[in-house]
């Protein structure tokens, strides 16, 4: 049985405020436009997508302006919320993201900044599971 980190009580209430607004760049009540994304996103964010391929601040405000919401969107499932301090106003937040049979690790890195929530760094990472790892590892 894999147990997961502890979590200081004092950061509940922000763990809360965090949770409501994961998945990033998908929760529209906090922004969908390319404005809202850029008040939403560091002027230093990056980003690692679940491929292992690192995007910049630019490519991802340009895919947010052109792209189309996922109906299936409402179905995701979000659990196992954690939070640390990692510094003065600044927590990383990680989470598991069912989509459907996609599972993934995420990994946001969120900082208070003028009165709101502002992502310096985002980072998701496949599960392993049965169907994606590869037949040579032995692993199963």
């Amino acid at each position: 049985m894999e147990l997961g980190p502890t979590m200081a009580p004092e950061l509940l209430g922000v763990l809360d405020e965090l949770r409501r607004r994961e998945p990033i760049f998908h929760r529209p009540e906090f922004g969908s436009t390319r404005a809202d994304y850029e008040r939403m996103v560091s002027a230093d964010f990056w980003e690692i997508g679940a491929s292992g391929q690192r995007y910049s601040r630019a490519h991802v405000l340009d895919v947010l302006e052109h792209r189309t919401p996922d109906p299936a969107e409402h179905t995701w499932i979000t659990r196992d919320f954690h939070c640390r301090e990692l510094g003065p106003d600044t927590y990383l937040l990680t989470y598991t993201l069912e989509q459907g049979e996609r599972v993934s690790r995420r990994s946001t890195i969120w900082r208070r900044h003028g009165g709101g929530w502002q992502i310096v760094f985002h980072q998701g990472t496949l599960v392993a599971t049965p169907w994606n790892v590869p037949e040579s590892t032995g692993r199963r």
